[in-house]
């Protein structure tokens, strides 16, 4: 059995056009954002951050919560969301990823910018290992930094948009949102 590091980190849930967004962040950077943050879904994902980082979340208010990081995240998405295309660009601690997902998705955030897109194919081939696209996928389902390193942007070789964590309706929107889909009539 290994023991997990432990690494204290601080949360708040952000309001959104795409709903409540769960930022959470360690001394390093921000470690996760979470979709639909409400309820069950809330406390899910609480519950595995606390697990996985080996400390309770604090609530970014707590005097102990490491939350410098939380302050320039919220203030990049609130940027983001107001239809800016400057990169939402704070420091991110990857230590809920690893291996062939983290390559993916380092690749994905710093390559594929704000009113772009990529296949799934197109980014297995960007990382070197061109029979990888439906891995490219699962790593895309499991990002734990949506909108921050952009799964969104990521679509089927067919220009389809393909699955999303989030909810298609999130990901429509958010395609919307930096112009690569029309806005929704209603």
């Amino acid at each position: 059995m290994t023991d997990t590091p432990v690494r204290p980190t601080a949360w708040t849930l952000r309001e959104t056009p795409i709903g409540p967004l769960l930022l959470a962040a360690t001394e390093k950077g921000l470690v996760n954002v979470v979709f639909h943050a409400r309820g069950r879904t809330l406390d899910r994902a609480l519950s595995q951050l606390s697990a996985r980082l080996g400390s309770e979340p604090l609530p970014a208010e707590h005097p102990d919560a490491p939350s410098g990081h939380l302050a320039a995240a919220g203030a990049a998405l609130d940027r983001y969301f107001a239809g800016s295309p400057v990169p939402v660009d704070v420091p991110l601690d990857w230590s809920l990823t690893g291996g062939f997902n983290e390559r993916v998705l380092r690749e994905l955030a710093a390559h594929v910018p704000y009113g772009t897109t990529v296949g799934y194919q197109d980014l297995a081939l960007r990382v070197g290992d061109p029979g990888a696209a439906r891995a490219v996928g699962v790593a895309m389902g499991a990002n734990p930094l949506p909108v921050v390193v952009p799964c969104h942007r990521v679509l089927e070789s067919s220009g389809a948009i393909g699955g999303f964590g989030g909810g298609l309706e999130t990901k429509r929107a958010l395609l919307a949102l930096e112009g690569v889909l029309p806005q929704p009539l209603f």
